[in-house]
């Protein structure tokens, strides 16, 4: 390895640092108010999320992966029903839809931004189909008005998948509002990451977010009297403390993973990298909020390249090696390779390059003259 201090892909530790002693305030709060399940900072978590995001209710769970399946179960979707989603996005988008029974439609994604192609979505559409997932991919929004134009001909309710999106705006309207219902996590390395596990719904609708708070809870309203088939997963009043000492500099931290964003395209640009790194696609119809900064590696050299960053001290993610519908899990549903080319393509070149709100101008610049040092060792080795 060069004498060159490392690049993490991702560091909490320095975000913890700064804000330690609010976060120590926080978790004294909780010990001493003996309120460790629900409570207090559950419901006013709740509601700053929610006044965050600009919906009416915002219900807390155990997690992302709850979020989707407590969306769905609030929705009704069960066995014999269809989903429409990406089949490029982390697998808990299309397990939380065939864990409640359903079946999960896939749909190819737009090769600059890896988002669904919301143009190939009516074409998916069964009378067995009963919402579409939007899963706003990396910190940007998918298209919505052509989807809000399907979903209104069809009548089928919109899920946001925005555990990568939190921030993220379409039109001036914030992620969260954008469809019917919408699922966010706060694991540890999202733009408000939490101390372990966490997820909330947000919706305008009453009627579904009654149902999610009793769904989270064993499908109980009133104790050991249970209307529904729920299970537990409650938020723990710790995480809702923690994550409401985060909220307030969400958009800070989100306008500095732009910023960084911006520096990275430059660096590209000036360093001469576009032969070996193609740039992220950025829609001008919202705020992209960079929960990921993800290239696309040219020419298949990208597990050359990502070698080479590691050897070096750069850290760097692949999200995703293999679509959905070529994961094992999904093999009955009968896809093959060759049926969603351009997210079949993207698994063989996306790269994400180190991405946290604290990462310094000189790392960006290691990052990038590192993959300029491997660009210039191929081209020397093909002279």
């Amino acid at each position: 390895m060069a004498d060159h201090p490392a690049v993490p892909t991702f560091d909490v530790k320095i975000q913890t640092k700064a804000l330690l002693p609010h976060l120590e305030a926080a978790v004294h709060r909780v010990l001493v108010s003996g309120q460790y399940i629900g409570g207090q900072e559950v419901q006013k978590f709740e509601e700053e999320l929610a006044a965050y995001c600009g919906t009416a209710r915002a219900v807390a769970c155990a997690s992302g992966s709850d979020a989707l399946s407590l969306a769905l179960a609030a929705l009704g979707i069960g066995p014999g029903d269809e989903v429409i989603l990406p089949t490029f996005t982390f697998f808990a988008s299309a397990g939380a839809v065939a864990r409640c029974g359903a079946r999960p439609v896939f749909v190819d994604v737009e090769a600059d931004t890896c988002n669904l192609d919301v143009h190939q979505v009516e074409n998916k559409i069964t009378p067995q189909t009963k919402a579409i997932m939007a899963v706003h991919l990396f910190g940007q929004c998918v298209d919505m008005e052509p989807l809000w134009q399907i979903a209104e001909r069809h009548q089928l309710p919109i899920i946001e998948d925005a555990a990568q999106a939190i921030g993220a705006e379409y039109q001036r309207k914030r992620v969260g509002t954008l469809g019917s219902i919408a699922c966010f996590s706060f694991y540890p390395t999202k733009n408000l990451g939490g101390f372990g596990d966490g997820g909330i719904v947000a919706t305008n609708d009453p009627d579904w977010a009654d149902a999610m708070v009793s769904l989270r809870n064993h499908g109980s309203r009133q104790r050991y009297f249970h209307e529904a088939l729920g299970w537990n997963s409650r938020l723990d009043a710790l995480q809702a403390a923690l994550l409401r000492v985060k909220l307030p500099y969400l958009d800070k931290w989100c306008d500095a993973r732009r910023a960084m964003a911006q520096r990275y395209d430059k660096l590209i640009d000036d360093l001469q990298l576009q032969h070996l790194l193609r740039r992220p696609g950025v829609r001008s119809f919202g705020r992209h909020v960079f929960h990921q900064y993800v290239v696309r590696v040219l020419s298949g050299q990208r597990d050359a390249l990502r070698e080479y960053l590691l050897k070096e001290g750069v850290g760097t993610e692949v999200y995703y090696p293999l679509p959905l519908h070529l994961q094992e899990v999904f093999r009955p549903l009968g896809h093959w390779r060759g049926n969603f080319p351009i997210a079949e393509k993207a698994a063989t070149e996306v790269l994400a390059m180190p991405m946290f709100p604290e990462l310094t101008i000189d790392q960006q610049r290691r990052v990038m003259q590192v993959c300029a040092d491997f660009q210039r060792q191929k081209l020397r080795l093909a002279a």
